[in-house]
């Protein structure tokens, strides 16, 4: 398994202590794009914030592409979110000041192995808007940049934390289509939390979380394209 998850535990205190993933177990085949469902308060954004290295659990593992992150340092972390993790959040976490262009430059400057800008400006389809400000782009046109940025480094994996929340349902539609095309062009494993129950079509397999455990895993056959959910 690309990615494996194993009787994760994580817990916050605040005055009271707070479970919030109770012995979580997940498995993502590489290549595939798994989807995360649950309410909020489910754990989902901890899970993933876990898997991603920008957290770390109390007990359990997690292995990305045969690499115990669980076990790394925080030197070891930050390497492995520069070098092998894209993040693709709701709110696009775009700098205002900068183009589309040197959005996407900012992190290929500091990537090992970077994809050319020019490259991932073409696969998002906003090659004609490089020089432009987020202001001058819609929503939808803006977290396409994101997706850009998240893989200008060539990640092994994309993290995609409710990635069309912001967006209405067309924008959608093409935000989602556009993480089905990186998935297919670029090989890239992608795990995505939601809570909009359509997206799972989309998804080879489909991970049910609540009150901080994953209640179910299912797996699809044919994974429909993203154009067609039905929103």
């Amino acid at each position: 398994m690309f990615v494996s998850v194993s009787g994760l535990a994580k817990s916050y205190d605040t005055g009271v202590v707070t479970p919030v993933l109770r012995g979580v177990d997940l498995q993502l085949d590489q290549g595939r794009i798994g989807v995360i469902l649950g309410p909020s308060g489910s754990g989902k954004s901890t899970l993933m914030n876990v898997i991603g290295g920008l957290d770390r659990p109390d007990d359990g593992s997690v292995e990305v592409d045969g690499q115990r992150i669980t076990d790394f340092n925080d030197a070891g972390l930050a390497e492995y979110r520069r070098d092998r993790v894209g993040f693709v959040f709701q709110f696009y976490n775009l700098v205002p000041n900068l183009t589309a262009g040197e959005n996407i430059d900012v992190v290929s400057n500091i990537s090992r192995q970077p994809l050319s800008t020019g490259e991932v400006l073409s696969a998002v389809g906003l090659s004609d808007k490089k020089h432009r400000f987020p202001r001058e782009l819609s929503g939808g046109e803006q977290q396409r940049v994101a997706i850009a940025r998240a893989i200008v480094k060539n990640p092994k994996l994309l993290l995609c934390d409710e990635p069309t929340g912001a967006l209405d349902a067309e924008a959608s539609r093409d935000v989602l289509a556009l993480i089905q095309q990186v998935n297919a062009d670029f090989g890239t494993t992608v795990l995505m939390i939601t809570h909009n129950e359509a997206i799972a079509d989309m998804a080879h397999s489909v991970f049910r979380m609540r009150s901080g455990d994953v209640v179910t895993a299912t797996h699809n056959a044919q994974p429909i394209p993203a154009e067609r959910i039905d929103w």
